[in-house]
């Protein structure tokens, strides 16, 4: 956490709560002071907004400073403005106690709004696998909306991109990932919680999107079962057997518990036969360090016995 008092430049705070577009716009645009009262999220964004470590620096940097740099936001027809950048500004701002904020005000329909929110948030830094794919296909059906091509399944054409080839030109990356990413929408919110905290590979995750709701519930079932997760091979295997209509719990649990190439040197143990030699209380990594201490113990006295 930064230490108060430090020799911060202001304008570094604005490089990390704005982007240039905002910047620039700021510039032209009429910055208005905003009870943070009258304002709310933007409906369905898919950016998470936590108390986390990153948090705990902006509130420190809005303690010291203010909120430098504007927020952005639409009337809302309701009542009040709906944020469309700024959600973590806002909320940092909040923690700390302060009532009004500088916002931009704009007037946006909803496919700008969309358009807007998304580039602006996936400027940060971090951002998890869900919240770039929701962020994705958002502003794809956005543009769709506005009358851009959008057909995810049809081939490419020289010279003509496609909404997702124009969405990967923007945050610098290719098609094909857009496309990768978007995928992931379909996965159950518990696939896709794996795939943030990494417990579940993106490559398999993208194969695995193409099960239906109901085999995926399954999968989840065949993977406790093996205590493993699909390799990109398994997950392949499982997408075909359903595209053929062949996929199955049993099926699922056969090709899970087959060796990976990666586990033919691993040696397992199950949990409830190691259990029985250790006292309730330890968690497995307590049980994994005493294993570890005891095949060092075993080493060191085999090693004594050879040089006698």
């Amino acid at each position: 956490m930064p230490r108060k008092g430090a020799n911060i430049s202001l304008s570094s705070y604005d490089d990390i709560f704005s982007t240039e577009e905002s910047r620039e716009a700021a510039s032209k645009e009429q910055v208005q002071q905003i009870p943070i009262s009258e304002l709310h999220p933007f409906e369905g964004h898919p950016f998470r907004v936590v108390d986390d470590e990153a948090m705990m620096r902006t509130m420190e940097s809005i303690s010291q400073f203010g909120v430098i740099a504007p927020l952005l936001a639409r009337p809302d027809p309701d009542g009040g403005y709906e944020i469309i950048s700024g959600h973590r500004r806002c909320h940092a701002a909040e923690l700390v106690g302060l009532e009004m904020l500088p916002v931009i005000v704009r007037e946006m329909d909803e496919d700008e709004a969309i358009i807007t929110m998304v580039d602006s948030n996936l400027q940060r830094e971090t951002i998890l696998p869900s919240e770039r794919a929701w962020a994705y296909k958002l502003k794809l059906d956005a543009m769709k909306h506005q009358g851009a091509r959008s057909d995810l399944t049809s081939p490419q054409v020289a010279a003509k991109f496609r909404s997702d080839d124009l969405i990967a030109k923007d945050v610098g990356v290719s098609g094909d990932t857009v496309r990768r990413y978007i995928r992931l929408t379909n996965l159950t919110p518990e696939l896709m919680d794996m795939v943030d905290e990494k417990k579940l590979a993106f490559n398999p995750a993208v194969e695995l999107s193409y099960l239906t709701p109901k085999e995926q519930v399954q999968l989840l079932e065949a993977m406790d079962n093996a205590q493993s997760t699909p390799s990109l091979s398994q997950a392949q295997r499982m997408k075909k057997q359903s595209q053929e209509g062949t996929l199955s719990l049993d099926s699922m649990c056969e090709i899970m518990n087959e060796t990976k190439k990666d586990d033919v040197e691993r040696v397992t143990f199950k949990a409830n036969d190691l259990r029985k030699y250790f006292p309730k209380s330890y968690t497995p990594l307590q049980m994994e360090n005493t294993i570890i201490k005891l095949l060092e113990q075993w080493q060191k006295k085999r090693q004594r016995d050879q040089t006698r």
